[in-house]
This record gives C-alpha cells, sequence and structure tokens, in this order.
C-alpha cells in the first residue's frame, strides 16, 4: 500500500470544522503562524469574522471563513466550494466540530439526542464525504475527532460517547475502503483526545442540578490536540491518542471491561460543580460566540 504524501503547512490549504472556539480555534492559530491557508467553518459567523481578521491581520498564514453548520451535508459542500474558489484546493480536511450533553440516557429528550448525533456524527460523515474528492485528486490528509470515549464510556455523557464509537467505526471502515481497497493517495486519521481544557462543559446542553465540569485533573492543554492534528497533517498514521488518560482508559476498556466500568461510575459526581448551571441549553441548538479556546477556569 503506497503511503500518501502530505505537504509542509506552509504549503497546505486546511479546512476546519468547529473552527470558532476549543480545539478548532487552536488549531487554526497553530496553522496560521506556521503559514497555512485556512477555511474556517463554524455556526458562530461573527466569531468566525474576528477570527479570520485577526489571523490576515498577523501575517503569515491567510485566513477565510465560510460559516456553516456540518449537519447539512449541502452546507459542507458550500465550504468545500469556498476553499477551492479562493485556493483552488483542499490538502486537509479537519473534522472537529462536536458538542455535548450532560444527563442520563433515559432523561435526554430524543430531540436533543439527534442534534448531537447531526452534529458529533454526521458532520463527520458529511465533511468526509464531501472533501474525499478533493482530496483524492493531487492527495491529503481526512482527519477526524474523536474521543478516548470512543472506545470506553461513561455515565452522564452516554449519548456523546456512543456518537464518538460511531466516529470510530465509520473512521476506521473509510479507511480500509479508502487506503487499502482504492490504495487513494489520502491519509486518513482518528485523534482519541482525553478530557482537555476547552469550554466543553459550557457549550454542553445540561440536564444536571449542578454545572457540569469535567475533572480538571488530567485534563489535556487543547495545544497538544491541535498539535497533533498538525501532525497528522503532515505525517499519515492512523490514529494518535492524546493524553496518558487517553491511553489508560482506553485499554483498561478493552482489556479489564468490569473494572473500567467501576471506575467511570466513580467519576459521576466529579462532573458537577457546586452551583447551578448558568445557561443549561449550552449550544447545542444555538451556536456559542464566545470564541475561547480553553474552559472558563483556565487563564486563557
Amino acid at each position: 500500500m503506497p503511503t500518501p504524501t502530505l505537504k509542509p503547512l506552509d504549503q497546505q490549504v486546511i479546512v476546519i470544522t468547529g473552527a470558532s472556539s476549543g480545539i478548532g480555534l487552536c488549531t487554526a492559530e497553530s496553522a496560521a503562524k506556521q503559514g497555512a491557508k485556512l477555511v474556517l467553518s463554524a455556526r458562530s459567523g461573527k466569531t468566525l469574522d474576528d477570527i479570520v481578521q485577526r489571523i490576515n491581520a498577523a501575517g503569515g498564514g491567510q485566513a477565510i471563513a465560510c460559516p456553516a453548520d456540518v449537519g447539512d451535508r449541502q452546507q459542507m459542500q458550500q465550504v468545500a466550494d469556498c476553499a477551492i474558489s479562493r485556493f483552488g484546493r483542499i490538502d486537509t480536511w479537519v473534522n472537529n466540530a462536536g458538542v455535548a450533553i450532560y444527563g442520563r440516557l433515559d432523561q435526554v429528550a430524543e430531540e436533543d439526542s439527534r442534534r448531537l448525533f447531526d452534529t458529533n456524527f454526521w458532520g463527520v460523515v458529511n465533511g468526509s464525504l464531501v472533501a474525499l474528492p478533493y482530496l483524492r485528486q493531487n492527495g491529503g490528509a481526512l482527519i477526524n475527532i474523536g474521543s478516548e470515549v470512543s472506545d470506553a464510556a461513561v455515565p452522564m455523557l452516554g449519548m456523546y460517547a456512543a456518537s464518538k464509537h460511531a466516529v470510530k467505526g465509520f473512521t476506521d471502515a473509510l479507511r480500509i475502503e479508502v487506503e487499502r481497497l482504492d490504495q487513494a493517495p489520502v491519509s486518513i486519521t482518528l485523534i482519541q483526545p482525553t478530557a482537555v481544557d476547552t469550554p466543553f462543559d459550557e457549550h454542553g446542553k445540561n440536564y444536571m442540578e449542578k454545572a457540569a465540569d469535567l475533572p480538571s485533573q488530567g485534563q489535556q492543554d487543547p495545544q497538544d490536540v491541535a498539535d497533533a492534528i498538525l501532525k497528522a497533517a503532515t505525517k499519515p498514521t492512523p490514529n494518535i491518542k492524546v493524553g496518558m488518560m487517553s491511553k489508560v482508559n482506553t485499554f483498561v476498556a478493552k482489556n479489564l471491561p468490569r473494572l473500567g466500568e467501576r471506575m467511570a461510575a466513580g467519576q459521576v459526581e466529579n462532573f458537577k460543580r457546586d452551583e447551578p448551571p448558568s445557561d443549561p441549553e449550552g449550544a447545542l441548538h444555538v451556536p456559542s460566540e464566545d470564541g475561547r479556546t480553553h474552559g472558563d477556569h483556565a487563564d486563557a
């Protein structure tokens, strides 16, 4: 099987979904500093415009904004059209957009669960299938953001975990079809971070009586995930786990599943702050315009 040849970042056109905050924004800023041309997409149009203006004013990389909802295939095609119209090609496509729901599975409304899957799973499917024809033309990288819970599972984030399991199954199957059956010059990577210090908690919908809070111990800086994404954009690799706990929790889930379940059950109270949620609806149905890379307990 031939190994795809990927360009240096300063020669790449990179599409990033979910680019208005968290991992996506951190990746965009890092890629811009290294000279990449960027097509940034999210539902948060105003924030995207501010980010693009900031990147272009700083010099180095170039950026354009293309607001879109990843759950709509036609809107993802419009993002691709935007990239081709402005830069003439796509070298790397990063399916990063995602959102969470905190709550027990039997309490979460079906409408909310379907909205989560539209973003977390169908957003990856839509982005991947739109991007592939362009990546096949000259070679490139398709990078999908999974999670440690693509293999493990946690209570109170059950639908999120289910969506990330689905992302892994789709990405692994697509890799076999594209890389091995077709031997196309496309590298397909699944990134699996552990908990990351982003606005994940605030952006998720919250059914709990207390504000959501992923355990801060062991959280990775979003820059660590951005570095893994940009590594995959330049060096073909099937899977990158980010953070020691991603490796530990994946190992336990696969090899010591009953222990993993007990460990996960013991984390439930650690998902709550001792205060009511400030915005229980989060950004599940309505985009956030806060434009932050880090969570609200960070200095950044």
